[in-house]
């Protein structure tokens, strides 16, 4: 269904399945100019992102699914928002004002993105539109107060869409009627060659951060920072992924410090990819991006014949640090009825 169209611009809508509950999910794909961007109902997902390259021509430059099922059975969370909390809480408890909160353990001990029925794994309200030259999905979302152990009754409202200026938006906001963690971001899968075109290894990458967070053998920080210096962690100048990566373990999965102030959007990352001459740009209001290299995936069927193997894509998700309920040094991710959560990034493409 085209729900709108203009020069340059367009909105198609298609029912992309239905789930065992009998709610219909919808795909949407926003065009405008040469980016075109499908998102779907159904966790809020990313489901493709299609660029051109003066180099080797158009491709999709997401990891994802074909089909609505992939996305219900999503173990690498592919493309989705995740909530109330991205990245991890250990042990899977908090404390506020006394209490503690025991949330559902699916990473280990750890609380992982939300915990086991996550904002990735429920159908959104969603409603396409047009505004300040652009064009965008708006997605809603209600949690109540207990839901996965968090405390309040919260509501989610989320805007993905394309600018004139190739520039892919999010818009994070929250309302919740207690005191709760609250951390909200997009899972994409990026790979700047295309989806099924190999590792990730070689694309070159700036990260605008002098410290990161270390984190113990279930990937909860030891507390503070470290600065990035001297180590394989140092991405203040562009460099291939490779380089360092088997000094860093064999993978990334870490959250970096961005500089600058928090609440302001400002550079947090800078990818290059040679072969096809593609660059992403992102900016966020967040304290961190996470930087993960995809080191867990392994043979797994993806779109269109696609198979995704280990490093086949690259995560940059803007966000509060992790375990930032447990750990007073660290900016806060507490949020409530005197206290909003809004949050914003900006992916910008050069081919």
């Amino acid at each position: 269904m085209l729900l709108f169209m203009n020069i340059g611009m367009h909105i198609n809508r298609k029912t992309f399945g239905t789930l065992s509950s009998g709610v219909k999910v919808y795909l949407y794909t926003l065009t405008l100019g040469d980016l075109s961007l499908t998102v779907s109902s159904f966790g809020a997902a990313w489901t493709g992102l299609c660029a051109p390259s003066r180099k080797t021509g158009k491709a999709d430059l997401l990891l994802g699914f074909s089909t609505l099922e992939g996305y219900v059975h999503n173990i690498p969370f592919f493309g989705v928002t995740v909530g109330r909390f991205a990245n991890r809480i250990g042990k899977a408890r908090f404390s506020l004002e006394g209490k503690e909160y025991v949330l559902g353990k699916n990473n280990g001990e750890n609380c992982l993105h939300g915990g086991p029925r996550g904002f990735d794994k429920r159908p959104w309200r969603s409603e396409a539109y047009e505004e300040k030259d652009g064009v965008f999905v708006r997605f809603e979302l209600e949690s109540p107060d207990g839901d996965e152990g968090f405390p309040g009754n919260l509501k989610a409202v989320v805007c993905y869409g394309l600018t004139r200026a190739n520039e892919v938006i999010a818009d994070y906001q929250a309302n919740v009627d207690a005191l709760c963690p609250v951390n909200l971001t997009n899972h994409a899968y990026f790979n700047l060659a295309g989806e099924p075109e190999g590792t990730i290894l070689d694309h070159e990458v700036r990260l605008y951060a002098s410290s990161y967070i270390p984190v113990d053998s279930a990937q909860i920080p030891l507390g503070g920072r470290a600065p990035v210096q001297d180590t394989p962690f140092d991405f203040r100048a562009r460099k291939r992924i490779r380089r360092d990566i088997e000094a860093a373990g064999g993978g990334y999965d870490h959250c970096f410090a961005v500089e600058g102030p928090i609440g302001k959007l400002r550079p947090a990352a800078e990818v290059f990819e040679a072969g096809s001459g593609r660059t992403l740009r992102v900016f966020t209001t967040q304290p961190g991006i996470q930087f993960y290299t995809g080191n867990n995936i392994e043979a797994l069927p993806g779109k269109a014949g696609s198979v995704y193997r280990k490093h086949s894509g690259f995560c940059l998700e803007t966000q509060h640090f992790p375990d930032s309920p447990n750990q007073k040094d660290f900016p806060s991710a507490v949020f409530g009825p005197n206290r909003e959560y809004h949050e914003k990034s900006l992916f910008g493409f050069d081919w």
